[in-house]
């Protein structure tokens, strides 16, 4: 019987381990996932700041560049037909690059997420 009683006691070990791998396999995917969410929303807050302010300081920078090449063209149609023509050039290099851009950001939020 002293075999069969070591064995007994050496799966009940096996199965306490087991359980504690379990346990603490669980946590750690819980704190990841935690850690993953918290990053991904502090990212796009900052995106949303960062990107609003921006977005508004072009905006005035393109009022004042217009008003300005009005009064040297002396013409504000001419002004605005100049000013939209260039966001129509760096929405095109935006358009021709798109996937280098996104390569950019797979690559730099890959070593954030699998870190």
């Amino acid at each position: 019987m002293g075999v069969i009683d070591s064995l007994n006691e050496t799966s009940n070990k096996a199965i306490d381990v087991g359980e504690v791998y379990y346990k603490k396999t669980q946590e750690y995917y819980k704190l990841k996932v935690f850690q993953q969410l918290t990053m991904t929303t502090g990212m796009l807050l900052k995106i949303a700041v960062i990107g609003s302010l921006g977005f508004l300081a072009l905006i005035f920078l393109s009022v004042a560049g217009i008003i300005y090449l009005g009064n040297v063209l002396e013409s504000m149609v001419a002004a605005c037909l100049i000013a939209s023509g260039v966001f129509v050039l760096l929405f095109v290099v935006t358009y021709v690059f798109r996937r280098k851009i996104d390569n950019i950001l797979v690559k730099n939020l890959s070593v954030k997420f699998f870190s």
